[in-house]
């Protein structure tokens, strides 16, 4: 039985994260919208369930993108991106469930022959719905036989709200073998309102700002590996995620086409995580699992739940024209 506290007859928002942040680019940052200075378009999607063997109804995340440029032929030092986006979240015996929607919209200049600045934003709704009839309340009675459910009537089984995003990014193509980029943006930046009790105005149940960095490099070695590093730091509410790590492309068939994917990664107090994937032709696939390092191991036995994820890269044109250097096999 799942026993929901609403403190001060308050729910606030839940934070949708994945391991494998940086295969949910516009989800990050909007500034990454259109980031993909290789091809035309891009799109992906991103499936996670954590904490199944302690939770009856585990926390079940997907996550559906996709993005591309415009006007690459128009503007000479850079171009624009679109993309949408589709997230969804469900968890506990409440079957508490966030749908989430977002058109983002970025724009990418070239600063000299090797730095990009892109400055992107982003705007949706976030849809919340929860079965009350689910929850039992700390202020019901128990006269050994049932329940004496209390009155429902002040509560809504769903809240929706507009939600607003930013971003900033900055790249630099120090070298053809060594490439850095760090982006910053800001989630919820009107801070919206969300609750499931009717006619309150708390200022409590505003959804807190939420920000984001990432820092991010490769280097390639010998056109036989790409490593790169990264590090991903989130801020809600006075609380924070820390997650770092490395992954490393393997070239396997000498031209790129094949590629072995291998990562570690870690994410403070919380998970030691490791990542393989496979890359064929511009088609990635990774998998990752969440072994529990804090002290909630305990009782999930490090086992913090797996991630799936997959991403395509295309382009309209075989020989397209590339505005600034890259980092590929």
């Amino acid at each position: 039985m799942f026993l929901l506290a609403l403190s001060n007859s308050t729910a606030f928002a839940q934070q949708l994260h994945f391991s494998q942040y940086f295969n949910t680019p516009l989800l990050i940052n909007p500034a990454n919208t259109g980031f993909n200075p290789d091809y035309d378009y891009r799109f992906g999607g991103s499936y996670r369930n954590q904490w199944a063997n302690i939770m009856t109804n585990p926390y079940k995340t997907m996550n559906l993108w996709g993005d591309a440029q415009l006007f690459t032929e128009r503007i000479e030092s850079g171009w624009a991106g679109i993309g949408g986006t589709l997230y969804k979240d469900q968890a506990g015996s409440g079957n508490l469930t966030s749908t989430q929607g977002y058109l983002s919209l970025a724009y990418h200049q070239m600063l000299g022959n090797s730095s990009l600045l892109s400055l992107g934003f982003s705007g949706g709704i976030v849809s919340t719905q929860i079965d009350v009839s689910k929850l039992v309340f700390d202020n019901w009675n128990y006269n050994s036989q049932s329940f004496y459910t209390g009155n429902l009537n002040n509560i809504n089984s769903n809240s929706s709200h507009f939600d607003l995003q930013v971003g900033l990014n900055y790249a630099l193509f120090a070298s053809n073998t060594a490439y850095y980029n760090v982006g910053i943006s800001a989630m919820h930046l009107n801070k919206p309102k969300e609750n499931f009790l009717v006619s309150t105005n708390n200022e409590s149940q505003s959804v807190p700002i939420r920000t984001n960095l990432f820092l991010n490099a490769n280097f390639k070695i010998e056109d036989l590996w790409i490593l790169n590093p990264n590090l991903y730091f989130s801020n809600s509410a006075r609380k924070n995620e820390i997650l770092l790590g490395i992954n490393a492309n393997r070239n396997l068939s000498g031209d790129g086409i094949k590629q072995l994917i291998f990562g570690l990664y870690y994410r403070s107090n919380d998970a030691l995580i490791p990542m393989l994937g496979y890359q064929l032709n511009d088609t990635k696939v990774s998998i990752s699992y969440d072994v529990t390092t804090s002290a909630l191991g305990a009782f999930n036995h490090a086992k913090g739940g797996y991630e799936l994820s997959i991403m395509k890269n295309g382009s309209y044109k075989k020989d397209r024209p590339i505005k600034c250097p890259s980092m590929r096999f």
